[in-house]
């Protein structure tokens, strides 16, 4: 556009030349050549094809006055910075043809002439100036907004990081509350029914016996109680992650590619059963494969759960799968407690389970949300 405009302007100070000269044959011939050459300057992508143009330009100009007279805005497409040592040669030229060719052009269309050609020169350099601000604009914007997204970026790694250390210390609390309940509350509670089982032998008064067995119903309800709570704090005190990335360290058959993207929210059942399932599948892989990597992915989606084991070796003895669901032809005889352990879990958590042998071994088990 800013291109445009300048060849626009200089095409309207060409016609200052109708003050010096009458609107010919030359002047319309100029003209519309000025019109065809910023038409072509357009689509000239190569230097050579453009300088043939120039050479062209100047040569018409030796002859055509009113070719001349456009020479301003013609000059003013092929100003460029890699260049300009030629376009100075050109400019030089154009005034020594308008000065000495066949034109005759008087001392005031010499003068309208040079005038032009510097007004080409500065609108060029404003052009290029505006360009360059242009692109130093584009750039700053685009590292900002990529600064922005670095910033971004890492923020949410922050929130994650807090997150997953809020939830292990919580977890972590969990587990010592319920470590303290067992080891003060439950020890206490014990000896109080001991010594409420003993008051209850010695005791010979009849009319304490029923208040002693009250007493003792009422300690071992709480007893029970107290157990309970214990076993479900220590069982949401598990993390997933945490075990699984222990299990995963404490593998040392063959390396093994760790993927986890579940959320906080685990239901009790999946935890064990995943980690049941991990455990008895690193087990089979170095009791029945020459693996040399595993990879182990565990992933929620938004109405699932998804659990895959899957290694690149072959097998050395058959493992059979027992009572899975889903299972390839090469597996489908036999008795192997561990997939078949697999495939009991899996079924109780209302999921599927698929094994398949194509190029290793493949364990892979979806278990709906709504079931778990």
């Amino acid at each position: 556009m800013r291109r445009m405009t300048g060849q626009l302007l200089l095409i309207l100070y060409s016609f200052l030349f109708l003050l010096l000269s009458p609107a010919d044959l030359n002047f319309v011939v100029g003209f519309l050549v000025s019109l065809i050459c910023i038409g072509m300057q357009m689509f000239l992508k190569d230097d050579w094809e453009r300088y043939v143009l120039l050479i062209c330009i100047l040569a018409g100009s030796w002859y055509c006055v009113g070719i001349c007279e456009f020479l301003p805005v013609l000059f003013y497409g092929f100003w460029t910075k890699e260049k300009r040592g030629i376009m100075i040669l050109a400019v030089a030229g154009g005034i020594f043809t308008g000065a000495l060719g066949n034109v005759n052009l008087s001392h005031g269309q010499m003068y309208l002439l040079i005038v032009g050609i510097l007004l080409s020169l500065v609108l060029k350099l404003k052009e290029e100036a505006y360009e360059e601000l242009e692109q130093e604009y584009r750039e700053t914007r685009d590292d900002s907004k990529e600064r922005n997204l670095l910033l971004h970026e890492k923020n949410r790694s922050l929130i994650e990081k807090q997150d997953y250390e809020i939830y292990t210390a919580t977890l972590q609390e969990r587990n010592r509350i319920a470590r303290e309940i067992h080891d003060n509350v439950g020890h206490l509670l014990s000896r109080c029914i001991l010594i409420v089982g003993a008051m209850k032998i010695v005791n010979e008064d009849k009319k304490l016996s029923s208040s002693i067995e009250q007493l003792e119903e009422s300690l071992n309800t709480a007893m029970t109680s107290v157990r309970e709570s214990v076993h479900d704090l220590h069982d949401d005190s598990v993390n997933l992650r945490e075990v699984t990335e222990e299990l995963v360290g404490e593998f040392t058959f063959c390396p093994v590619d760790l993927s986890y993207d579940m959320g906080y929210d685990v239901p009790r059942e999946i935890k064990y059963g995943f980690i049941a399932i991990v455990k008895e599948a690193l087990h089979n892989i170095v009791r029945h494969s020459d693996a040399s990597k595993v990879k182990i992915v565990m992933r929620e989606h938004p109405a699932l759960y998804q659990l895959i084991v899957e290694d690149n070796g072959t097998v050395k003895e058959p493992i059979q799968s027992g009572g899975v669901k889903a299972v390839s032809r090469e597996y489908q005889s036999g008795q192997g407690m561990g997939l078949r352990n697999m495939s009991d879990r899996v079924r109780m958590l209302g999921g599927m389970m698929q094994i398949v042998r194509k190029e290793g071994f493949r364990i892979f088990i979806t278990i709906p949300k709504e079931v778990s």
